[in-house]
């Protein structure tokens, strides 16, 4: 498969009525997993790597600004966008504070976005995609999430152009409210800790033995499948 930014695979998703995925990647053996299981799939996703990776042919960044005053995550997301889009480099950034940890960073901020904080800020920033706070949070949910699918309504229809919409905290997310999410116009969804989960089961389930490559192979193996799901998932057409 080519590698495209980020802005080419959301049309494709806009295109299909369906979502990408974007995968946390911490080691070789999970980014393999991930790839092997888009090939079986022939379908796109995305590979993410936390805040710590610098400029390395990336084709996209994700800017989190939601921390900052609305003007403030303006003003700097407009400083990354010039500096990305001068070398063919796609944004996302984000917009209300979503709750949990990525990255060792907690968010502690309004569990949703306003319709008003968003239309201010696709009045200000040309952006290729939009996280939005809609009661997701990152991590594992400790109680069944109540995603604010009118919410998800109203910034559609915002006459504006809004940009392609992004869903973080894509694991451990019932199947009918990631469709839901996706029939409202969300186009990637974040999952990491469920890919995380698979790998340290795999390794888990192979304890006894003392053959590396096996504990390995099972690992990805157990990445591959929960990766496969996502990807069916995210990209199933609707009857």
């Amino acid at each position: 498969m080519p590698l495209v930014s980020l802005k080419e695979v959301l049309d494709w998703a806009e295109a299909h009525n369906a979502a990408v995925p974007a995968f946390n990647i911490d080691n070789i053996d999970i980014a393999q997993s991930l790839m092997l299981a888009a090939e079986e799939e022939q379908k796109p996703v995305i590979l993410a790597v936390g805040q710590g990776a610098i400029r390395a042919g990336f084709t996209s960044v994700m800017f989190d600004g939601s921390s900052l005053p609305l003007r403030e995550n303006i003003e700097q997301t407009r400083l990354v966008i010039k500096a990305a889009h001068a070398v063919g480099v796609s944004v996302e950034a984000e917009l209300g504070a979503i709750p949990g940890a990525e990255d060792g960073i907690v968010g502690n901020g309004p569990a949703k976005v306003s319709v008003a904080e968003v239309e201010a800020f696709i009045n200000g920033v040309d952006v290729d995609a939009l996280a939005v706070s809609i009661g997701n949070a990152h991590g594992l949910y400790k109680s069944e999430p109540k995603l604010d699918f009118e919410l998800l309504r109203s910034i559609r229809k915002l006459k504006a152009q809004v940009p392609h919409l992004v869903l973080h905290g894509g694991s451990g997310l019932q199947d009918k409210v990631v469709r839901s999410a996706i029939q409202e116009g969300v186009r990637k969804i974040n999952v990491a800790t469920e890919i995380r989960l698979a790998y340290l089961e795999g390794l888990r389930a192979t304890m006894d033995s003392r053959d590396i490559y096996t504990y390995i192979s099972v690992a990805r193996s157990f990445v591959m499948n929960v990766a496969k799901a996502k990807i069916q998932l995210f990209t199933a057409e609707e009857n």
